[in-house]
């Protein structure tokens, strides 16, 4: 069973039943029945009930549509809460993957769990001014240490 179905299967110029519909989608009947009585439309209140396909797309696609959160850029999503935060206290540490992307990591001030936000390097100037942002440090290297470890080989 998929999460989210495929609106594309339906063919729009096509008329399904109930049970054409939830075995295009591999779902229940009731779930056809759900989402009816949620605002798909209908083609007449007889006996079956026929579902345009045009209607049926354009119903799961406004489904899928307002599911979906737009972050603000200095807003991470959380998944435990299912909505765009700031993180607490707007501090965030940068942790970078490679030379040109990282991910910003922080803490959800709602339900305290950790959140990420992956983003390119040259973004993260333009979310400097509303978020608190740590960067890594660079090591110092052994070799350019003007005191060296006293167990060292180097001189």
């Amino acid at each position: 069973m998929a999460k989210r179905p495929n609106s594309n299967l339906a063919k729009i110029h096509r008329s399904y039943t109930v049970e054409e519909v939830a075995d295009l989608f591999s779902v229940h009947k009731n779930t056809v029945r759900a989402w009816i009585k949620d605002g798909l439309a209908i083609n007449d209140n007889k006996r079956p009930l026929l579902i345009l396909g045009s209607s049926l797309r354009g119903y799961l696609q406004a489904k899928r549509a307002s599911n979906k959160h737009k972050c603000l850029p200095h807003e991470i999503y959380c998944l435990r809460c299912k909505t765009p935060k700031c993180p607490a206290e707007n501090m965030v540490d940068y942790e970078a993957i490679n030379a040109s992307n990282g991910r910003l990591i922080g803490i959800c001030p709602c339900c305290n769990s950790i959140i990420n936000k992956y983003l390119r390097g040259d973004q993260i100037e333009h979310i400097r001014g509303k978020l608190d942002i740590t960067l890594p440090k660079a090591l110092k290297h052994i070799n350019e240490s003007s005191k060296p470890l006293l167990n060292s080989d180097f001189k």
